[in-house]
């Protein structure tokens, strides 16, 4: 740690400054500040010095210390090693891919990548900025597909994991973590363009079947039709079948994606009612491909329906179809 300008010496700019509570440091750098008290605990990344009464002052210093512990810990550096990095800036680390963080509170996630960890770490101190900043990373680094399959989803059945075996505890973890994986998909995702040439084929339309709420699969697919610049048309979780059955009318979709995550609610008599719709001209008349997406449609099947296991599946199915009746 940094150590106080001796007795006499020339203030240096830096220490100079009004140091910060523990609170006010907390809000600053987005974490609790019972993490803060932790770390100083665990790692002796501490403030270096402390006014009357025993409380925590924080210069400009520390502060630095403890952002770049933040930077690393949310890249996926286990907390210990961070540590030693943030008071160190030459200490080596261990490869990223083998880490195994010991910490209490951390997930169950195996043999992953390494922004994963930093995602999930992120994740259960709360740290919206750091889990916003993680997600961007990811998807501009790797694009939807390979963001959503390697990076996204390992970190959300972890937290489901350990959601289902901590009993109530770690839902705001799993809450916080969706909205933000949602919210970076919707940022990845281009504004629809307008179809001014009929001859063009109707865009993908994407929904839950009726009593299906589990959204961010499709949200993702959504992303990564638009990265292709494929249109679209989402209408998230729990869409009534009549009211999909107009929009397939009134949009003439090359194909509509239903997503059900339980078998409760997947309807392979709305598969075969979507399929048989037709629409046109006589003598030109169309149908959409229909693609049952989701774990909940296992074991159903419907005529001439697709069924991707993957979002890279589902995206290869899709933009083929589309490209068939471009």
């Amino acid at each position: 740690m940094s150590e106080l300008p001796a007795h006499g010496d020339a203030p240096d700019p830096v220490t100079a400054e009004v140091p910060l509570t523990t609170g006010a440091l907390a809000r600053r750098l987005g974490v609790a500040p019972t993490t803060l008290r932790s770390w100083e605990r665990r790692y002796g990344i501490g403030p270096a010095v402390r006014a009357e009464g025993r409380h925590r002052r924080w210069t400009p210093r520390d502060v630095a210390v403890l952002e770049e512990m933040c930077r690393l810990t949310s890249s996926g550096v286990p907390p210990a090693e961070a540590a030693k990095a943030a008071i160190d800036p030459g200490a080596e680390s261990m490869p990223a891919r083998n880490r195994k963080s010991q910490a209490p509170g951390a997930l169950p996630l195996g043999d992953v990548r390494q922004e994963c960890r930093g995602l999930a770490r992120a994740a259960v101190r709360l740290d919206a900025p750091a889990v916003e900043r993680q997600l961007a990373d990811a998807v501009g680094r790797y694009g939807v597909v390979v963001a959503w399959q390697e990076v996204m989803v390992p970190t959300l059945h972890a937290v489901g994991r350990k959601w289902a075996s901590s009993g109530d505890r770690y839902v705001e973890v799993e809450h916080l973590l969706s909205w933000h994986v949602s919210t970076a998909l919707r940022r990845r995702t281009p504004p629809s363009g307008r179809r001014t040439d009929a001859s063009l084929a109707g865009p993908v339309v994407l929904a839950c079947v009726p009593g299906e709420q589990h959204t961010l699969p499709i949200e993702a697919l959504n992303a990564a039709l638009g990265e292709l610049g494929l249109p679209t048309r989402m209408f998230g979780g729990a869409v009534p079948a009549e009211a999909l059955t107009a929009a397939v009318r009134r949009l003439g979709p090359a194909a509509v994606v239903l997503w059900a995550q339980a078998r409760s609610t997947a309807s392979p008599a709305l598969a075969r009612h979507l399929a048989d719709l037709h629409w046109g001209v006589k003598g030109a008349r169309r149908q959409p491909s229909v693609v049952l997406a989701g774990p909940g449609w296992s074991g159903t099947s419907a005529r001439g329906a697709l069924r991707p296991t993957t979002l890279a599946d589902a995206v290869g199915i899709l933009s083929g179809t589309y490209g068939e009746r471009h």
